[in-house]
């Protein structure tokens, strides 16, 4: 792959004006190789790989950005999924892998880990259930260590027991936790990818190698800047100026990505093009969504906004790299995106409307507030009714709610850092609970039938 001194320069350009960066350089491991019945044993093999790879990795990623000058923000650890390796241990013993976890990312630098979770869209074992019970003690004893569930998939339907369990396990992390924070780190799938590079959901999914390096790039300004750029084009022609502004950020990142992997020496994973805010002005996926033409993000008219974004960065991301994979939507989250936020406060974006646009953002119901009040049967009613358009339309769907304690609808939270601010989302009154209590599974449906 060769580089033009126009690519060259219009990369410059972008990395100095319009935020474009690295967001994650996730190293994913193996710990499968880990697995001992002593368990101070078992701890140290998980500590020692961890930190070896994990100060490797945040060695070689500031060589690469003093040598290209692209900013890469955040180098993270994703794992085999824990519940697969602590099979034969009680929750103390889960307890105590988390633990080592969260030593061994804070010793290496690696400001997240992910992996502490279970696959249970069809069912769950004895091992599944004992770490969905711990979330609540984890998140709360821990402070980098990241989890997901995955509950539902195209072709096995959805675990409505499983949807049962954690919306209780959510009220109870919301109480564990300050402001409800550890809920930030906590994420519900359907169809989760197993080398997405972004948390709180990474994972180093069971049909990876023993490494794999996958690159999480984003540039929300600079599509901005060009959407403002081209204020009179149709719609035709913007996805046009879009598709190519994607295709100059997925050849950076895989340049990126290519290079740190050879200097770890592991294999190069994939890009994940997903476009990711963060509460910067200037740095927003709304901030898009408005400049194409929409007063506010969530009027009319905004769903086949997102739908035309995540059109254009997919298809120009699959047009510079063979390697694209992980999540590649668009995120919409509340409190990490300013437009986002502002959005709901001014009454323009309602919780019904978000998951409309999350339909065909390929990414879900990311960082909002709610009030604490809200019951457990809602909250997974909200996770069913996400997740099930994922089942349905085989996409990857998710969701990371925080429940405030003490907040109503309206009230206006700080998280902090990357974890942003924003207004506390209104919830429907009306209930859900005869309804979710019903459990069982979701039948998967008939498009599954593909053999």
């Amino acid at each position: 792959m060769t580089y033009s001194i126009e690519e060259i320069y219009e990369t410059v350009k972008m990395t100095l004006y319009y935020h474009f960066d690295i967001r994650a350089a996730t190293l994913g491991v193996n710990l499968k190789d880990c697995i001992d019945s002593d368990l101070e044993k078992f701890k140290r093999n998980i500590y020692e790989k961890v930190t070896k790879y994990g100060k490797l990795l945040n060695v070689e990623a500031d060589k690469l950005e003093k040598k290209y000058g692209i900013p890469i923000i955040n180098k993270r650890i994703s794992v085999t999924p824990v519940a697969i390796i602590t099979e034969t241990l009680d929750r103390k013993g889960l307890i105590e892998i988390a633990l080592t976890l969260d030593k061994a990312a804070k010793d290496s630098g690696i400001d997240f880990i992910g992996g502490y979770g279970a696959l249970v869209q069809k069912g769950m074992t004895m091992s599944d259930k004992r770490l969905i019970e711990s979330l609540p003690e984890m998140l709360s004893k821990t402070e980098r260590v990241c989890c997901f569930l995955n509950v539902g998939s195209n072709t096995a339907g959805m675990n409505m027991d499983a949807v049962i369990k954690i919306g209780e396990v959510i009220k109870k992390v919301s109480e564990k936790t300050k402001g409800g924070i550890g809920c930030a780190r906590l994420v519900v799938f359907a169809n989760a990818p197993e080398d997405s590079p972004f948390m709180a959901g990474a994972f180093h999914g069971i049909g990876e190698p023993d490494y794999s390096l996958n690159i999480g790039i984003s540039g929300p300004g600079v599509v901005r800047s060009v959407v403002e750029k081209n204020k009179d084009c149709d719609l035709t022609q913007l996805s046009e100026v879009i598709k190519k502004t994607t295709f100059k950020i997925t050849r950076s990142g895989e340049l990126i990505g290519r290079e740190l992997a050879k200097n770890m020496k592991v294999p190069f994973g994939i890009v994940d093009i997903s476009l990711a805010s963060t509460s910067q002005v200037g740095d927003s996926v709304g901030e898009i969504l408005e400049a194409m033409g929409l007063e506010r993000v969530g009027t009319h008219g905004s769903t086949a906004a997102v739908a035309l974004l995540i059109d254009a960065v997919k298809k120009g991301g699959a047009m510079a790299s063979g390697n694209v994979g992980g999540l590649s939507g668009t995120f919409i989250p509340v409190t990490e995106d300013a437009a986002m936020a502002r959005a709901v406060k001014e009454g323009a974006l309602s919780l019904d409307k978000l998951e409309a646009l999350t339909a065909v953002c390929s990414v879900g119901l990311d960082m909002f507030a709610v009030p604490g009040d809200i019951p457990a049967e809602t909250i997974s009613a909200i996770i069913a009714d996400e997740l099930a358009i994922g089942v349905i339309n085989n996409k990857t769907t998710g969701v990371r709610i925080i429940p405030v304690p003490g907040a109503k609808a309206g009230d206006w939270v700080k998280f902090g850092g990357l974890l942003g601010e924003g207004p506390v989302m209104a919830y429907n009154k009306f209930s859900s609970k005869a309804f979710i209590k019903r459990g069982g599974r979701l039948p998967a449906p008939v498009t599954s039938m593909r053999n």
